[in-house]
């Protein structure tokens, strides 16, 4: 094995190592571009026709992609895309960065993963790196992907290497992206984690930080999102309480924040969205009930996450009730669907249930979003609209994602009522009597 070890890392090491991205989603995609701009030749795997198709053409579909990036890596064939998988036999190194959503009952689905790896193992060979990033529960790596990738006879730790990696992608973040956000590895052998450490300081400038197996690198990502989960999970239930009080919790926030140690300022909102804080946390939960162990803050924190938007539309409801309006047969504009600032993922978004509420109650609903032209949402199509063609006919503005291109002045102005989940008014100086805030 130290000779397929050593002889790995110096393809690594002089670029003349082939790698393969399995999954071509808002990880492995940029994953790609960082590893093809790094000087490798890389192939991306993925069983959509149409986002293989946009690779191959230049075409970029990811906010955190610089398109001419893309469009140069392709013309100069450092990067290329295909459904057909039997190109794994010719890389030296796949990442595999498929979905792992969770089922009709908070269960994790890694079905995905498991019909990755098995097309990864048709055609391993020896000396070959196969690294999941996907997030998972602990224990994936070496009880799900090892039995799976040694049926043909080959070995871990003796024939080929296996480890773990998660990806910490944060789409829209202008300061961490996939080039500079320091990366955990876990490998099932000390070999392992030496050829996958090493396969990532050849792609990143940030800082490659070891673990000593897999599962705890599993843990370590499960972590981060569930300390996310739960935190958010508090502010909400503050803002739940504040609002009782006829308190501010945003004004509680800012204030508590001054505080140089100690505290963390996070903040409530319509709900959780995005691919990773709503559903890692279930993971673990899952995994839990295996040790006989009840994760219960982590359910409590879910519980009061997944209350907020029908929160927000009871709140809805009591403000146009003060103006004598019922929710039945209301005119509600919803400013952005995306599940956060500036982006164009509407993944697990909040505001999606806060629109369900609303159909549900009665309400015709409006959306507005500068980032999401039109998205589906239990079999209907919905068409964004610019909001100042429809706020003067509106009975109330409600703002689930603060977008930047929004002019809440005049928004603020125009509008009958404007109940801001997101504290994104809060420089609005003039019509404050009209802002209801979360």
């Amino acid at each position: 094995m130290s000779q397929l070890r050593d002889e790995l890392i110096q393809k690594l090491e002089d670029r003349k190592a082939k790698l393969g991205v399995v999954g071509l989603g808002y990880v492995g995609l940029p994953l790609a571009v960082e590893k093809a701009k790094a000087g490798y030749e890389v192939i991306g795997f993925d069983v959509q026709d149409k986002k293989v198709e946009s690779v191959n053409e230049g075409h970029n579909y990811i906010g955190d992609i610089v398109d001419s990036d893309l469009e140069k890596l392709v013309k100069e064939g450092r990067l290329k895309a295909t459904t057909d998988f039997s190109f794994v036999k010719d890389v030296d190194a796949v990442s595999i960065c498929v979905p792992t959503p969770l089922d009709l009952y908070k269960q994790p689905d890694i079905s995905y993963v498991v019909s990755s790896t098995k097309s990864v193992a048709k055609y391993l060979h020896r000396g070959m790196l196969i690294v999941l990033e996907s997030t998972t529960y602990p224990g994936t790596t070496e009880e799900v992907l090892k039995p799976i990738l040694e049926e043909g006879g080959l070995k871990c730790g003796k024939d080929f290497f296996l480890a773990f990696s998660p990806e910490r992608v944060d789409p829209g973040n202008k300061q961490y992206k996939t080039k500079n956000t320091p990366k955990v590895v876990g490998g099932c052998t000390p070999e392992c984690t030496e050829v996958a450490a090493t396969l990532y300081r050849n792609i990143l400038e940030s800082e490659i930080y070891t673990v000593s197996c897999p599962a705890v690198a599993e843990m370590e990502k499960i972590l981060e999102n569930t300390f996310r989960n739960i935190n958010i999970g508090l502010a909400n239930e503050m803002a739940v309480l504040c609002e009782r009080m006829g308190i501010d919790v945003w004004e509680v926030i800012d204030a508590a924040k001054t505080k140089p140690y100690g505290f963390m300022a996070f903040y409530p909102g319509p709900g959780l969205g995005g691919h990773c804080i709503p559903l890692d946390p279930f993971y673990l939960s899952w995994k839990a009930k295996e040790y006989d162990y009840h994760t219960k803050l982590i359910e409590t924190s879910g519980e009061i996450n997944d209350f907020m938007p029908e929160f927000v539309v009871d709140n809805a409801m009591k403000l146009l009730n003060g103006h004598k309006k019922a929710m039945n047969g209301a005119k509600v504009l919803l400013l952005g669907v995306a599940y956060k600032r500036d982006i164009d993922d509407l993944r697990e978004s909040p505001a999606l249930k806060v629109i369900d509420h609303l159909e549900k109650n009665g309400a015709e609903v409006i959306v507005s979003d500068p980032f999401i032209p039109e998205f589906k949402r239990n079999g209907k199509v919905y068409h964004t609209v610019k909001w100042e063609d429809v706020i003067d006919e509106s009975d109330i503005v409600i703002i689930t994602t603060d977008h930047s291109p929004y002019d809440y002045e005049a928004i603020a102005e125009r509008a009958k009522i404007v109940y801001d989940t997101r504290n994104a008014t809060k420089d609005v100086k003039n019509n404050r009597e009209k802002i209801h805030k979360l």
